[in-house]
């Protein structure tokens, strides 16, 4: 993958050139073991790196600074960035916990976010990046959070942001999170608020972490082939109803 750079001054590039290099040495390692483990075989063409602000202005008018399509991957590696991003979701709640978490992220947390834009490319999903159905963007959505946040986090940091997840679904469900996470999906991100889209990746994230670790023992790959054997029979019913978790 090519890196591009699209920052506003030398000296912006500059300040953030370390982190993008350990960003890139870690990537490096999680992509060998997509492959080894998952098959990746069709990478990105290149990485384009640059801040919260022309990301979600310029490149995309999407709210979060970091997505991907069948090209290039677009990331802000600003730490900075990302714990306001985090902070934002609280809407204005003051929650002691969650705020601390958020205010104290390191570049290991941002890096998570860059492994799920990675992870996305993997040949196992199904549908495409142009693909027009959307009946299992919760499941890729979901299995993209978790294999980035439990492959490349420790014990105590994947269950630190477990927890906070989990107290941020409390906290918003009420509010945002009554809609079936079957609707996932491109009209999700009309959304005005980011936490009513946010929402969605958190339930996602707790419904595929059920479902590996509760349902089927940490195997991965069977539920890849459940996913399949769910697609090739006609997605006669609602990916969450097959997988029992209607509920989360």
């Amino acid at each position: 993958m090519k890196n591009i750079y699209a920052f506003e001054s030398i000296e912006e590039l500059q300040a953030y050139s370390k982190d993008i290099e350990q960003l890139n040495k870690k990537l490096t390692a999680y992509q060998a073991l997509l492959e080894k483990e998952f098959g990746l075989d069709d990478l990105p063409k290149a990485i384009v790196w640059t801040s919260k602000e022309n990301a979600t202005t310029i490149f995309s008018n999407t709210p979060v600074p970091a997505y991907t399509n069948d090209v290039r991957i677009c990331m802000s590696p600003i730490v900075q960035d990302w714990r306001e991003f985090h902070l934002a979701q609280l809407e204005g709640q003051r929650n002691e916990r969650i705020e601390k978490y958020y205010s104290e992220i390191t570049l290991d947390h941002v890096f998570c976010i860059l492994a799920h834009e990675l992870t996305h490319h993997l040949q196992l999903f199904i549908d495409d990046f142009d693909d027009g159905r959307e009946n299992s963007i919760w499941f890729e959505e979901g299995m993209c959070e978790y294999l980035s946040q439990k492959l490349t986090l420790s014990t105590e940091q994947y269950e630190k942001l477990v927890a906070v997840e989990g107290e941020l679904i409390e906290l918003f469900t009420e509010k945002y999170g009554q809609h079936s996470l079957d609707e996932f999906g491109k009209g999700s991100y009309e959304a005005t608020s980011l936490t009513a889209i946010m929402i969605y990746y958190w339930r996602s994230s707790k419904a595929i972490k059920y479902i590996v670790e509760d349902c089927y023992g940490g195997d991965v790959h069977k539920v890849f082939a459940l996913y399949y054997e769910w697609d090739k029979a006609g997605r006669t019913v609602p990916l969450t109803e097959y997988f029992g978790v209607t509920a989360l």
